[in-house]
């Protein structure tokens, strides 16, 4: 198993839940946000601050989301397939970008919490990824854009928000994720 995989982020679900004694189930019921983290190939492009990796700037600002707002936060990566990361770390799959998948996948929080997307905004079926964000009846979905400025990405990013009247920011090649993230776990309360 890789590093990724196994380390347990600070604030995590899986940190709560073995620091309070809890079940993961348990913890997961506190849960105010599902943030699904795009972990496809594309991931890979170093125009995060610092020459670095997107999914690996998206990574410590999500990190730094969780220990602000400890067990608050579920996370599921998404590439070719979804993945429930407890942990708090998505493992980095550097596959397709199978959006609709996660989306259908996370659909089991619908009315329950918010729900983040963050993106380069290149998912393998633009359609497909629209028609599973609609199908969501109660929660809102809000997209974080984290490719190159003005990319095509951000407009679909833009568009997957307002299909399900969610909001849609820019995280400029991810600086002030975290708190980008945050500001629009706080609007919708």
């Amino acid at each position: 198993m890789s590093k990724a995989i196994m380390q347990v982020v600070p604030g995590s679900l899986q940190d709560q839940a073995t620091a309070s004694g809890g079940s993961l189930a348990e913890t997961f019921l506190n849960c105010d946000l599902v943030v699904l983290v795009d972990t496809s190939g594309s991931m890979i492009d170093r125009d995060a601050p610092g020459g670095r990796r997107r999914y690996d700037a998206a990574c410590d600002e999500l990190a730094k989301l969780q220990a602000s707002q400890p067990g608050k936060i579920g996370v599921i990566g998404f590439s070719s397939y979804p993945a429930f990361c407890p942990g708090g770390q998505p493992p980095f799959q550097k596959g397709g970008t199978d959006l609709a998948a996660a989306l259908d996948y996370a659909r089991l929080v619908d009315g329950l919490c918010k729900v983040v997307v963050i993106s380069d905004g290149q998912p393998d079926n633009e359609e497909a990824a629209l028609r599973a964000a609609r199908a969501y009846t109660t929660s809102e979905i809000s997209t974080v854009y984290v490719g190159p400025e003005g990319g095509a990405g951000q407009d679909f990013l833009a568009r997957l928000a307002r299909a399900n009247r969610g909001q849609s920011v820019t995280a400029e090649k991810t600086k002030q994720l975290a708190q980008k993230i945050e500001r629009l776990m706080l609007s919708a309360e």
